[in-house]
């Protein structure tokens, strides 16, 4: 069972919206082994006028202690989408935590029409476990 979060980090660049809601999970954390899940629901819109094509992702997660893992690959679940003018992408997918609470943040390189490439920023969203205090990142 998911413990919602009506949480809503948002960031728009080059005229691209990254939503991203995370949500704790409590049935696939232990924290008494040092286990805390996470899902995190992300919406990339295309507000530009051109068509624009999701190539990487570069994902930064940071548990309480400081301890950073960056993730960096192809797409986002497997996928490479591309959004026509006013169109978007939604996924979920998830992080463990050794911590109770952390925070991620990142970015997707993208492609447009005439080849160019470009960086567009995911916010910084907290991951925090709902039983604990909810501290300042």
């Amino acid at each position: 069972m998911a413990t919602s979060s009506s949480d809503v980090y948002s960031q728009t660049t080059k005229a691209i919206t990254v939503e991203v809601r995370p949500t704790y999970l409590d049935a696939q954390s232990v924290p008494e082994e040092g286990r805390h899940v996470w899902a995190y629901h992300v919406r990339i819109v295309n507000n530009s006028n051109a068509v624009a094509q999701l190539l990487t992702r570069h994902w930064r997660i940071i548990d309480a202690t400081g301890h950073a893992h960056d993730v960096i690959g192809d797409g986002v679940v497997g996928e490479q989408p591309v959004l026509a003018p006013g169109e978007s992408f939604e996924y979920t997918s998830g992080t463990p935590l050794a911590t109770p609470s952390g925070f991620m943040s990142g970015s997707f390189r993208l492609i447009g029409e005439g080849g160019a490439q470009f960086d567009v920023a995911v916010p910084a969203f907290s991951l925090d476990c709902p039983a604990g205090p909810r501290p300042v990142h």
